[in-house]
């Protein structure tokens, strides 16, 4: 199998562990030493067991739907909504590669907002969204 083969079904494997809770398997796809930066928060954790440690025991009840990965060498992109307590937060996971493994991901997360009625007649919904102001 290639190598971005092997890193799309790594990325996958990783976003099914996130949903089922498997901690482990969520983050066998980093490397040892690898970052986690969240830019909005301005942390960055260093190594995968600092990585899993603040993931690990999260107070909310999460949820993880994969929007959409995308990529291809060392540069990968998933489109996420990661759901805490019932609350819909979009993520946009960037992750760099390194034998395989990641070595670098930062994060961004966004709450959801209305829709501006000023573009109500250019716009549409997204599949499987509905438009609210």
């Amino acid at each position: 199998m290639e190598t971005d083969s092997l890193i799309r079904a790594a990325i996958e494997e990783h976003w099914r562990a996130s949903e089922r809770g498997d901690t482990e398997a969520e983050h066998a796809i980093y490397a040892t030493d690898a970052l986690l930066d969240y830019p909005q928060s301005g942390e960055r954790f260093l190594g995968r067991a600092a990585i899993s440690a603040q993931r690990g025991g999260h107070p909310a009840d999460r949820h993880f739907s994969v929007r959409r990965i995308t990529g291809r060498g060392r540069l990968w992109v998933s489109e996420c909504v990661i759901t805490y307590d019932g609350a819909p937060s979009y993520s946009v996971s960037i992750m760099e590669f390194a034998d395989e493994r990641v070595v670098h991901e930062t994060q961004y997360f966004a709450d959801p907002f209305g829709a501006s009625p000023r573009r109500a007649a250019l716009a549409e919904p997204m599949p499987g969204r509905t438009l609210s102001p």
